[in-house]
């Protein structure tokens, strides 16, 4: 049984010729697969609904173009390798997307080699693997929910090097000046710092705090994240 279930079903020891059923079957299973990555993805994760359905159907796609060359594997992955990554052209991938795509693929092209039960094996085994990782939060910054960025906005008159260097200190465990930019015609100067509360619960505490020293401009406290297109 586990022979049958492991075996490729173009396996004829010759030309191979896809019938109808082995294709639909195939494709089948690949659409499953795909969902069932899709789903996983979305686990504890942003996305979009563009890129979710991009992940259900990819294996399908990549199946289809390994039967359609007829088991030539270099080609088939040139191709769907080539268009799985065109999104990528405008808007570059953080790195977890870039491998859920990569998954994505080789999950379609095992399906497209007949090998079905291998297909939903690696699916399935890699999937788990990442939902695991996920719930574990392997990888995460202790205190990331602590990092903040502030945006505050200063007359031109108000020396900013120091302004602020008290309250800082009393309600952050470190922050840096990363962009100083002038507005409003050179009267008013934008501030961005990068900071760790001490306390996130004192966050509006320290706006309050703030607003008393800029005169009650614009401030904005959001949170810190690493930049669109690390890996």
């Amino acid at each position: 049984m586990p022979d049958k279930v492991f075996g490729g079903i173009f396996d004829n020891g010759g030309a191979a010729v896809i019938a109808v059923p082995d294709f639909l079957i195939c494709v089948g299973v690949s659409l499953v697969i795909g969902v069932f990555l899709a789903l996983v993805y979305t686990y504890r994760s942003r996305y979009t609904k563009s890129f979710v359905i991009t992940l259900a159907i990819l294996p399908a796609v990549v199946c289809v173009v390994i039967m359609m060359v007829n088991g030539n594997v270099g080609a088939g992955v040139a191709v769907a390798g080539a268009f799985s990554l065109v999104r990528f052209r405008s808007a570059p991938g953080t790195a977890k997307e870039i491998g859920t795509i990569f998954l994505a693929m080789g999950a379609g092209l095992i399906a497209g080699m007949g090998y079905l039960g291998y297909a939903v094996l690696f699916s399935l085994l890699l999937g788990l693997v990442m939902l695991f990782y996920q719930k574990i939060g392997l990888g995460e910054t202790k205190g990331a929910s602590r990092e903040k960025t502030l945006h505050i906005t200063i007359p031109e008159d108000l020396d900013y090097t120091q302004v602020f260097d008290d309250l800082l200190e009393k309600y952050t465990s470190a922050a840096e000046v990363v962009s100083v930019k002038t507005t409003n015609m050179g009267s008013l100067f934008k501030l961005t710092y990068q900071m760790t509360l001490r306390n996130v619960t004192e966050e509006k505490e320290l706006i309050d705090a703030l607003r008393c020293r800029n005169g009650n401009l614009e401030i904005s406290i959001t949170r810190q994240e690493a930049a669109v297109y690390e890996l």
